[in-house]
């Protein structure tokens, strides 16, 4: 083994599924998403199985996420089937395993399936505990379902358990929000995510928007609901570690560390994103298409992308600084070796003096709490930083990259 073998052996890699189907797609939602139509649901499960074939992993997975779509409207027959493809060619088990479930989906036999093939964590997508806020967002369960839901999971054994909640929703109130907090860090789940609603194109959500139908909350409301947030969840013992993240001790989503840390990862299904043996990359949004590629024995990838050094060090730098450790920029300075690693120096000075972030003696750099409030603004100057300074072929899509990322983290 040379050095550049074992180097690349020693990056975590995960594995992430895109279930596309919905029984209702969510009004804010963007992933894509099919209906699950008579024929549809085994065509998947057989082009899966087809796609897992056709790729071979070089190393030990050490984490697993399905999301969608909604993983959980899949029967327990096919769950097991899909689960049991994937095992077949990891050869261990890895460290965690994620599954995205909606509170309407959850069932005992599934729960069991899940259980059984080694899934140990659940990712429960409550968004809100208010009936009016669920009715906004076009969601499809009722409150009482999600309480049973979290008993279920529970009772069957998952000792990791997250819950999915979003604010800034039209009509919500600041009371209504630490409503659904209180009532989230009452359920006792190891990990909570809080997610600013985004008004994603051509969603019912941001149609209902342009037609004047519903409006936004303002910069500043999105910025108090966010402090809320942080202020009620710390005082509550759930530490935050990104900034829509937050878990009890030792509960941190492994999966999506490893994302926002630039290791690697494959996606499995219609639009699945992966960064894999020098390439980023999404499979084609389309399960007709997907199906044709995988049957053909090709992989339908779009959007090729070469991870450069200069590419890996701008996403490690944008999605570093939404974590609270920050960056070591040493470390990264070492790591990726980009072209010019102080060219970003005078964006850091600016954003020093704007209280926006803070370097320790050693070079770490971490934002500050009203840093965390602009962190997109801020992963957008660096990106804009970088790309001026760029040549046309290595600043070809940056910010195309930094989406494929969202697309395969869950907790984004």
């Amino acid at each position: 083994m040379n050095l550049q073998e074992k180097a690349s052996s020693q990056i975590p890699l995960g594995v992430y599924f895109h279930i596309p189907f919905c029984a209702r797609p969510c009004d804010f939602c963007a992933f894509y998403e099919e209906a699950p139509k008579k024929g549809a649901i085994e065509r998947f499960l057989q082009g899966m199985e087809r796609e897992l074939a056709l790729v071979s992993l070089d190393r030990p997975v050490s984490t697993i996420f399905w999301g969608g779509g909604t993983p959980g409207l899949l029967m327990p027959r096919d769950l097991q089937r899909l689960g049991e493809a994937l095992l077949k060619n990891l050869g261990s088990q890895p460290q965690e395993w994620t599954v995205e479930m909606a509170p309407a989906t959850v069932k005992e036999e599934k729960l069991r399936v899940l259980r059984d093939l080694g899934v140990n964590r659940i990712s429960l997508g409550v968004q809100s505990f208010d009936p009016a806020m669920l009715e906004t967002l076009g969601r499809s369960h009722a409150c009482k379902q999600v309480y049973l839901a979290i008993e279920l999971i529970k009772r069957m054994g998952f000792e990791n358990l997250n819950l999915d909640l979003i604010f800034s929703i039209p009509g919500q109130s600041i009371e209504g929000w630490l409503e659904d907090l209180k009532r989230a860090v009452a359920a006792a789940p190891q990990h909570i995510s809080t997610y600013c609603l985004t008004f994603e194109e051509d969603t019912a959500l941001w149609l209902r928007r342009q037609s004047g139908q519903t409006s936004a909350k303002t910069e500043v409301e999105e910025a108090a609901f966010y402090e809320k947030s942080a202020e009620f969840l710390s005082a509550n013992d759930y530490g935050q570690y990104e900034v829509s993240n937050y878990s009890q001790p030792g509960f941190a989503c492994r999966h999506n560390i490893n994302t926002w840390k630039m290791s690697e990862w494959i996606g499995f299904g219609p639009s699945a994103a992966s960064q894999y043996s020098g390439w980023r990359y999404a499979n084609v949004a389309s399960l007709d298409d997907w199906l044709l590629g995988v049957f053909e024995g090709r992989l339908g990838q779009v959007e090729r992308v070469p991870l450069t050094p200069d590419l890996l060090f701008a996403d490690s730098l944008i999605f570093g600084l939404r974590m609270n450790e920050g960056i070591d920029l040493p470390v990264l300075h070492k790591r990726f070796a980009p072209t010019e690693p102080h060219l970003l120096d005078p964006l850091w000075s600016d954003l020093r003096e704007e209280g926006l972030l803070q370097v320790s003696p050693q070079g770490v750099l971490k934002l500050s709490p009203r840093g965390f409030l602009l962190a997109d603004r801020i992963g957008s100057e660096i990106l804009s930083a970088l790309e001026s300074n760029q040549a046309s072929d290595s600043s070809d899509g940056l910010w195309p990259a930094c989406e494929s990322i969202r697309s395969s983290a869950s907790t984004l």
